[in-house]
């Protein structure tokens, strides 16, 4: 007399099974951090064209910001692309962003002319106002 049994999953199949949640856990962190890095990377270009700082001021801008606020970076980067498109920048974000700015040694208006290579004509534009 045989009886069927329901197969049970091997002590290997657990693990496999562990394994691939795991897998599962980083690739969604790392979709996550690619996505994060690019918005970074958008808002120092939005600060490169507004102020005319370098790249490393840039993310140096957002990193104090950041801290200052107590907002995770890719959060602080998020505004300055909002308000491309228009939307206002949060209250503490806007006055800290221009503070950043204003403290931040490496303005490309305090080099000389020698140093900027290409001369953007205009005043840098404050996060207050409208484009």
């Amino acid at each position: 007399m045989t009886t069927s049994r329901a197969q049970r999953p091997s002590p290997g199949a657990r693990r496999d099974d562990a394994t691939i949640a795991g897998l599962e856990q980083e690739n969604a962190q790392l979709q996550h951090a690619v996505g994060a890095h690019a918005t970074v990377d958008q808002a120092i270009g939005i600060l490169l064209a507004t102020h005319r700082i370098p790249p490393t001021a840039g993310f140096e801008v957002l990193r104090e910001v950041s801290q200052r606020t107590n907002v995770k970076l890719h959060t602080i980067a998020e505004a300055p692309i909002g308000w491309t498109w228009g939307q206002p920048l949060p209250e503490p974000v806007g006055q800290e962003l221009d503070s950043a700015v204003q403290r931040h040694p490496y303005r490309v208006d305090a080099l000389s002319q020698a140093e900027q290579g290409l001369k953007c004509s205009g005043p840098a534009r404050r996060w207050g106002g409208r484009r």
